[in-house]
């Protein structure tokens, strides 16, 4: 394919005859402008382009250098300032960045697209790979998340659901106004953990999204819940999955159900399909949910390193533990890999006692043999 039929060709946003005030600028500029056609063209979604985007810029921001003058030195360095500080970034966070620059630069050196030959043109330049397999994180341990973030315990769950009811209590007794929303923000919390969601899955729920289940009519409409956005693979649309209601979360039922009924139609959401609206009637954001549950978890006294997520790591180990088959959960969380959702299991040591007494069980001690 020569360089004219490809999304993100220099020609495309560099029209031949044009003379820029200031040139690398006008370059720079350029190429992240093709960049941004060309993932686009892949399917890559807005929401992983932009980050990319701004990871680029912020990099040349801190070299003081344009794509065409980088080099290996300026990515350690830039490494460098990300781990030192007195809040390092994760290892899997620096991996995912230096991979952006690895993409970038892979974009702009590949000669189909023109970016080189055009910065040789007018600098003397080309650009070059400068992100290699000495100056990067090696993908080496298959979970690089920080060590803090775990699942929490059954006590602890509790913990959290009764701080984000007092809170409720609290407003209500001072006659302050925001009892509506502590009460959304109670149910929100505590549907994420009782299905398992992720804060995107969460935030876009809509009510018409739970649905019976005719193996358990009990539990009315609310027997299982539709995810229609859940995350999706490399350029392809959000994937869906269906989540059962289990026996041990049943408690959720009687609360989605006195929510819909009752304390919902309170915010006069009229038309809006959204589960969760918020004081606007809209639906509520899923930056707003990290911050619900960093306020319960902090009047709850857990530690400051578990967040939102750490209810879905939760979810995944509490049904393990409650016996459900591994691949039963995998599907519940909508997991493509079995090994991934093992990287969410933390049992405890109940639980393993439980196992090993199981074990001794089956296998008594002979009579008389040491101890």
């Amino acid at each position: 394919m020569r360089s004219v039929d490809l999304p993100g060709a220099v020609h495309l946003v560099l029209p031949a005859g044009v003379v820029q005030l200031d040139p690398q600028r006008a370059v720079f500029d350029g190429m992240l402008e093709s960049w941004w056609r060309q993932q686009r063209s892949r399917l890559s979604r807005e929401s992983t382009i932009k980050p990319r985007i701004a990871l680029v810029r912020r990099f040349a921001e801190f070299t003081g250098l344009y794509p065409w003058q980088w080099t290996p030195g300026e990515v350690e360095a830039f490494t460098s300032s990300l781990v030192s500080g007195g809040r390092p970034l994760a290892h899997s966070t620096v991996r995912s960045y230096q991979m952006t620059l690895r993409l970038f630069c892979e974009f702009v050196t590949d000669r189909r697209y023109g970016w080189a030959e055009e910065c040789v043109r007018r600098f003397g330049q080309p650009p070059v790979q400068v992100c290699h397999e000495w100056n990067t994180v090696a993908h080496l341990s298959e979970y690089e998340g920080r060590p803090g973030r775990r699942a929490l315990t059954y006590d602890e769950v509790q913990a959290l659901f009764d701080a984000a009811d007092d809170r409720v209590a609290v407003i209500r007794g001072r006659g302050r106004k925001g009892v509506l929303a502590a009460w959304r923000d109670a149910v929100v919390l505590k549907t994420v953990y009782a299905f398992g969601l992720r804060r995107q899955e969460a935030a876009m729920l809509d009510v018409v999204d739970f649905r019976r289940n005719p193996r358990v009519p009990r539990y009315d409409r609310f027997g299982s819940v539709q995810v229609r956005y859940g995350k999706a693979s490399r350029g392809g649309p959000a994937r869906r999955r269906t989540v059962l209601t289990v026996p041990e979360m049943d408690w959720v039922v009687d609360l989605l159900r006195e929510w819909v009924q009752e304390l919902r139609p309170q915010f006069g959401p009229g038309e809006h399909p959204a589960m969760f609206v918020t004081e606007r009637r809209g639906r509520i954001s899923r930056g707003y949910l990290d911050v619900a549950f960093r306020r319960a978890a902090r009047d709850a006294g857990l530690p400051e390193e578990l967040d939102l997520h750490s209810l879905r790591h939760s979810y995944v180990t509490h049904l393990l533990e409650f016996g459900y088959p591994p691949l039963m959960v995998q599907q519940q969380v909508g997991h493509s890999h079995a090994s991934v959702t093992a990287l969410y299991t933390s049992v405890s040591d109940e639980f393993r006692n439980r196992l090993l007494d199981a074990a001794l069980a089956r296998f008594p001690m002979a009579e008389g043999a040491a101890g």
